[in-house]
């Protein structure tokens, strides 16, 4: 059915191309501006203006700390960016690590080879993980232990979105998106013959080494092709103490006593030598590598290009201790993946038509002691067929359909049903400027299937309809200045983990209970923020609220069953509440162009369960501070963030220590901002720190890296 379905998708797109008017179109295909290239003279530093990357009305962003503010004309709810020297600077495998450092964006920290990102205190199906706006068509939502199958060492540019904007994607806007953007199909023709984009780095923590190379070659006058790899590899991860935290090494103390007691020191002995590790984190070692290519015809009435991608990820879990000797788990991860994009220049109503089609076979195997146990299987196609209107005066906006399947099966550890996921969807987004004030709305509808397999009586599965709608509304009563406000109503739909999990998963080291008999989780989200630059300023501040019923959430029991933790779903009321805050003000700045800027930031989010108090793995108050120096060659910034303690969690779970990292990094441009090499010296976690995120299931055994000293080399010539 998948091939099928491909197949078809494929065709339409090139009888639609086949059939476009060229003689209205533009010379290039008008897709979105391409992201500014890595470590190019496109990219933009901190505090810094972008005079090359515009939107579709040609106004230029400003970049501050990662987010993209413009005082004119913006999204109502601006999204998060991260591009050029510092995604270079962030390079790491997992896209959860690369994003951690953004407003409001942590990681599930779950292992160093498996971190997806945590927006606003969500995770897992919350938060929809794509490239370029299809998803990754892997297993990461279904378990904190799967990594994301995205090459992120040849990602151009990663944006996080929140507000009605999402619903071009999702029915649950609460959480948000990351979109990571690539130019795996070309969009536009190269402007020199060949293109090649580089990048290299090792660091200390884990002796790693990401390296990862990109070639663009215009074939003919409207034929461009596109070639990338990508290779990572790390050692046990070294940090700054104790691997256990204190109220855990506690308990575990205590139960190695009793083990004395009763007559097993074989016991006490292994769970002593866990309790008391010191300086690595075993067994948290990875490695992958990735290449792909792609083809595209481009000419004045669109384009039509294919791509595929061959993805492997290998990488250990961080064992709990145990009275059991060590069996260390390791994941080994596979994806094929097939992309196809075709857009065709209409020059009516409607000025633009994209396809974009995507099938990905992925598997994943749990080892143990070399032997693959549980496996798991997931193919996916995803489609989607958007619809951009033409402007006429300050309307605008764009309308599609979306089509979704997912095949999942497992062989091995009976944790949950094989199942098959389906979903169909439309939606509209329209936006409309009128003077100072622009307005913008978002309907999308969605009908989502869950189909169990050996459930006998209970195959016939569930079945569900979302409805999902945003509104905002934007004043620019100065073209410095933009306050808007954003309100949504998201649904979402229980996946088939949630439904039907039931079973001790050994590489979450956790026994988890599902319940078939949930209903459609409803979320109401009102956003409010103020935007603001100047010559020597730019901030944005961004307070939101979130009531969810029947919200999701797996809560530790205090059982534990074969001595792993027993986490039971349940479902019912929730409460988000939350604040971003971030400012840059170039303290100095000389007529050569060189600045200093100070900059600083700061998130939270307080979120509690109805009649159940915390919930689960929130992360704490962050405040940073920093200063950057910017000149034409060299680029300085040092920074220290506070993370503050986490008191609030939940019954069975320990509170997280407070702690603050020092980093600090230099770029050298030995050519000048527009020269083709940067190198890049940076610092994380200076003073060695022992911290531990509050996103993280196995935080208790799995710290963060110690001092990391890092150096990068980007390449475009």
């Amino acid at each position: 059915m998948h091939k099928s379905t491909l197949a078809a998708s494929t065709a339409l797109s090139a009888v639609l191309l086949a059939f476009s008017n060229p003689a209205i179109a533009a010379a290039e295909d008008p897709a979105s501006p391409a992201p500014a290239a890595t470590g190019g003279p496109q990219a933009a530093s901190p505090g810094q203006i972008s005079t090359t990357q515009t939107d579709d009305a040609g106004h230029a962003p400003i970049v501050v700390t990662g987010r993209l503010i413009s005082g004119d004309r913006d999204a109502i709810v601006a999204p998060v960016v991260i591009n050029g020297e510092d995604l270079a600077r962030r390079a790491a495998a997992q896209i959860g690590s690369v994003l951690a450092h953004l407003p409001g964006v942590s990681t599930s920290g779950f292992a160093p080879g498996a971190s997806r990102p945590v927006l606003r205190g969500f995770d897992g199906p919350r938060v929809q993980v794509l490239t370029d706006g299809l998803g990754a068509l892997d297993a990461s939502s279904v378990s904190a232990d799967h990594g994301v199958a995205i090459d992120t060492l040849n990602v151009e540019q990663i944006e996080v979105l929140h507000g009605p904007e999402v619903l071009l994607y999702a029915a649950d806007p609460a959480g948000g998106a990351v979109n990571a953007l690539d130019r795996r199909i070309p969009r536009r023709m190269p402007d020199k013959p060949i293109t090649v984009n580089a990048l290299g780095a090792y660091g200390s923590a884990a002796d790693s080494v990401n390296l990862g190379g990109a070639v663009d070659v215009a074939l003919a006058p409207r034929l461009a092709a596109h070639f990338d790899a990508s290779y990572n590899r790390a050692g046990d991860v070294r940090v700054g103490g104790n691997v256990v935290s204190d109220p855990l090494r506690a308990r575990l103390r205590a139960e190695a006593d009793d083990l004395t007691a009763a007559g097993d020191p074989e016991g006490a002995a292994n769970l002593t030598a866990g309790l008391d590790a010191r300086g690595r984190l075993a067994n948290s070692w990875a490695r992958g590598s990735a290449f792909g290519g792609g083809l595209a015809f481009i000419d004045s009435g669109g384009s039509l290009g294919v791509s595929v991608q061959r993805l492997n990820s290998d990488y250990g879990i961080p064992p709990r201790p145990s009275p059991a000797a060590p069996d260390p788990v390791s994941l080994s991860l596979r994806q094929t993946r097939y992309d196809l994009r075709g857009s065709v220049n209409l020059g009516g109503f409607f000025d633009r038509l994209e396809a974009r089609v995507a099938y990905g076979d992925y598997t994943h195997a749990e080892i143990e002691d070399g032997v693959a146990g549980t496996r798991f299987f997931n193919k996916s196609i995803e489609s989607r067929f958007v619809l951009t209107q033409a402007r006429h005066g300050g309307w605008r906006g764009e309308s599609g359909i979306q089509y979704g399947t997912r095949n999942f099966r497992i062989e091995g550890e009976p944790l949950l049903p094989n199942s098959v996921t389906e979903r169909i969807a439309g939606f509209t987004r329209q936006q409309l400027s009128l003077g100072p004030v622009d307005l913008e709305g978002s309907l999308r509808g969605e009908h989502v299937s869950v189909k169990p397999k050996g459930l006998g009586a209970n195959d016939s599965g569930r079945s569900f309809d979302l409805f999902a709608a945003g509104a905002g509304i934007a004043w620019h009563p100065l073209e410095s200045v933009t306050l808007s406000l954003a309100a949504t109503h998201g649904e979402r739909a229980p996946t088939a983990e949630e439904l039907y999990i039931d079973g001790l998963h050994d590489a979450t080291q956790s026994y988890e209970r599902g319940n078939p008999a949930f209903r459609i989780e409803r979320s109401n989200t009102v956003e409010a923020g103020l935007r603001y630059h100047s010559d020597r300023f730019a901030g944005a501040f961004t307070a939101y609220a979130t009531d969810f019923s029947n919200f999701i959430a797996p809560i530790p029991t205090g059982e534990r069953i074969e001595g792993a933790p027993v986490y039971q779903y349940i479902q019912l009321p929730a409460k988000f509440r939350g604040l971003e805050a971030e400012g840059s003000w170039k303290a100095l700045t000389w007529d050569d162009g060189r600045s200093l800027s100070l900059e600083s930031a700061v998130d939270y989010v307080h979120a509690s369960l109805t009649g159940s108090g915390p919930a689960p793995r929130i992360p704490p108050l962050r405040v940073r501070g920093g200063v950057t120096y910017e000149s034409d060659r060299v680029g300085a910034n040092i920074e220290a963030i506070v993370h503050a303690r986490q008191d609030r969690v939940t019954t069975y779970e320990n509170p997280v220590g407070s702690y603050t990292l020092l980093n600090a990094n230099v770029t050298w441009r030995p050519m000048g901002k527009n020269g083709p090499l940067a190198l890049i010296l940076s610092g994380d976690n200076l003073l060695d720190k022992v911290g531990r995120l509050a996103t993280s299931e196995t935080r208790d055994f799995v710290p963060i890296a110690g001092r990391d000293i890092r150096l990068t080399a980007t390449l475009k010539i």
